[in-house]
């Protein structure tokens, strides 16, 4: 007999937002998502309009409850999730001062990195009390931008939000965070995860005003009901209960199941996560992971970004296969549509062609922020098919290299790999996965909604209406793919050649780029 108890969850991505109706047993009634965009501000801005990311879950939501066709008392939460290291500053009525900074967004990285670079004491208390450093793209810096190029913008700001704050707020009309939404914000004390304060001395240290940091709250409350205007807009009961928010490498890492121990997982989007629970708080340098508050209460989750994963297919796929210039127009309504069967008839390898995937700069397990993509080993055979496969290697080849450092950080092996996200519904893709890394790899069903399932878990959790032992109905595994023996030994001969040939072309781009 079906379940008639459903939790509406949300998930702001940096293209737009998915919103899906869950039920208690895993199934997705209704989803759908929209599109938002970005405005490039060079150099190095990236923005959003607050207020057509909340017209678009509007519209979102309002579509799936009423595809779902279910009465409004069976909708028994909300749980929101989005991209992080963002920003939406909001006066006290919770209405934008400025547009969202998004996470890509540089013009705050001197403001950032300069609290560490000079100061060792301010770098020591960061690692031990927080565990990341500022980087320069992450919510700190954001604040400091607005600080100190956005004088008015920042006297009229009552509170800097995160996007899933944000939602929360326009849902409840309340402005808070918890110490997972607040982590990107880079001012609290990890080392306690009960701790509804900030730490004095990050404070102190960042210059940023302590009123117009977001009250925090336990990280499983429920913050209010909806607004009884909202409510009404969207078709739900006004009563019906909001929980605190989370990010979305939490989401996905909850979805995938990841989160209990033993269980490892990547998921593919713009960017690509390796994902795992955390024992301890603890922080890796040289693969650049750290500890992140996880949604259950006390625990932790390990933050382990590779860096571009599905961003740099689709850059492939829209700037030379489906490109439009002057050498003509080629563009299709789906460029993801045929990549399975492009690539079907290339053999694992590309024939040798490499593909080198730091377009925007390399990470880790390297940091170069001068590195740069490209093809090595092109021959007049050569084909497009071989460059997209390639592509897709190169990522893999990457995941391969972070692997050993997660599997240390989280102090477990991982026997097989939960595979969400929008590079999932690839099978060649997740074959090639298995194939590079030597692990099975389990394709999660409906992998582009592990982010919504993961949210409308913890509602059921929360609510008690679910244990630990009902993860795997919310992350159906549909196929899984095994290692196979010839293509591994081509793999392991061409991934020692991408190691080499991050070594060798590393001075070569920072000659080119150093400017």
């Amino acid at each position: 007999m079906a379940d008639h108890r459903y939790a509406l969850a949300i998930d702001l991505g940096t293209s737009g937002p998915k919103v899906a109706l869950v039920a208690a047993d895993g199934r997705v009634a209704a989803h759908t998502n929209r599109a938002v965009a970005t405005i490039r501000i060079p150099p190095g801005g990236a923005e959003q309009d607050p207020e057509e990311i909340w017209r678009a879950i509007v519209q979102a939501v309002q579509q799936v409850v009423r595809e779902a066709g279910r009465p409004p008392e069976e909708i028994v939460g909300v749980l929101c999730s989005s991209h992080y290291f963002s920003l939406v500053p909001v006066d006290g009525d919770g209405n934008p001062t400025t547009n969202l900074l998004v996470w890509m967004d540089s013009r705050g990285a001197k403001y950032g990195q300069g609290l560490v670079k000079s100061d060792l004491d301010a770098l020591i208390k960061w690692v031990e009390v927080h565990g990341a450093l500022p980087f320069g793209t992450d919510s700190l810096s954001h604040m400091l931008y607005v600080k100190n190029d956005l004088p008015e913008a920042y006297a009229r700001t009552h509170c800097f939000l995160e996007p899933v704050d944000f939602v929360n707020a326009r849902l409840t009309g309340r402005l808070t965070a918890n110490c997972c939404t607040a982590f990107a914000l880079m001012l609290s004390d990890n080392r306690d995860l009960s701790s509804l304060e900030y730490d004095p001395d990050l404070v102190a240290y960042s210059g940023i005003d302590p009123a117009k940091l977001p009250p925090l709250v336990p990280v499983d409350s429920i913050i209010g009901p909806l607004r009884p205007e909202i409510a009404t807009e969207l078709g739900l009961l006004p009563s019906t209960p909001v929980f605190s928010g989370i990010n979305d490498t939490q989401a996905v890492t909850i979805g995938t199941g990841t989160y209990l121990p033993n269980r490892g997982g990547l998921n593919v989007g713009t960017t690509i996560q390796v994902l795992a629970r955390a024992e301890e708080k603890n922080t890796d340098g040289e693969y650049q992971i750290v500890s992140m508050p996880s949604p259950i209460p006390g625990e932790y989750m390990s933050m382990a970004e590779v860096g571009l994963g599905g961003k740099l297919v689709e850059h492939f796929l829209l700037n030379v296969v489906y490109a439009a210039d002057a050498l003509g127009k080629h563009t299709v309504e789906d460029p993801w549509a045929w990549i399975d069967e492009t690539i079907r008839d290339v053999p694992p390898g590309s024939d040798g062609l490499l593909f080198l995937p730091w377009l925007t700069g390399a990470q880790a397990p390297k940091q170069s922020e001068t590195m740069r993509g490209g093809f090595l080993n092109i021959t007049l055979e050569t084909t497009r098919a071989h460059m997209l496969r390639a592509v897709m290697e190169g990522v893999s080849y990457h995941l391969r290299w972070m692997l050993p450092g997660v599997e240390a950080f989280s102090k477990q092996t991982f026997d097989s790999l939960y595979y969400s996200g929008g590079g999932a519904v690839s099978d060649q893709w997740a074959q090639i996965m298995a194939d590079v890394t030597g692990r099975p790899v389990l394709q999660l069903a409906g992998a582009r909604q592990a982010n919504t399932r993961g949210a409308a878990f913890l509602v059921f959790r929360r609510l008690g209406l679910a244990t630990d032992d009902d993860i795997d109905a919310f992350c159906p595994v549909e196929r899984r793919y095994i290692p196979r023996a010839d293509a591994q030994r081509t793999y392991d001969h061409l991934f020692k050649q991408f190691l080499l040939a991050y070594e060798q072309t590393e001075p070569i781009y920072d000659a080119l780029n150093k400017s």
